[in-house]
């Protein structure tokens, strides 16, 4: 018994470690769902990094669209980045990361080139940049925007009868 009381603080911090990595596990699969859904969603909407549209014949309306997203890390992942960083190599927790960031920031902006009522996207950027300050406190977080010209087709007077 005095060795688990002696122990205690041990335990509890190793239980929270636990606890902390099954609920950032859990969060970031159930993200990684909800974006594979809402990719095979906007799949119909095509976004490129091209400056000019395939067909400059056809008129078309545009408007740009943006889409931007703040992903924080988790305490657990900061922890492993920390020792990795010791030994060396990779920093996988990061990579997913900044994979999920992109990845929301662009169907963020397909969604409002939907709303637009636009297929094609063009001229698509992505940006991304730290927000934590750089701070030894703060988690870090990253902010990354994704930007282009929607473009949809305009409708003539002579089609619309």
């Amino acid at each position: 018994m005095d060795f688990i009381l002696n122990f205690l603080d041990v335990f509890l911090f190793f239980g929270l470690l636990v606890l902390g990595f099954s609920v950032g596990r859990w969060k970031e699969r159930r993200h990684y769902k909800s974006i594979r859904e809402r990719e095979a969603k906007y799949a119909n909407i095509l976004a490129f990094a091209v400056r000019y549209p395939p067909d400059v014949v056809t008129p078309q309306d545009c408007q740009l669209v943006a889409g931007s997203v703040v992903i924080s890390s988790d305490y657990f992942k900061q922890i492993v980045a920390g020792l990795r960083t010791l030994i060396g190599g990779k920093l996988s927790s990061y990579e997913s990361l900044l994979d999920r960031a992109r990845r929301e920031a662009t169907l963020r902006m397909k969604e409002q080139a939907q709303r637009f009522g636009a297929t094609l996207v063009i001229n698509v950027k992505v940006e991304s940049t730290t927000v934590s300050g750089g701070t030894r406190r703060g988690l870090p977080a990253m902010e990354v925007i994704a930007y282009g010209t929607a473009l949809k087709p305009r409708v003539s007077p002579t089609t619309q009868a």
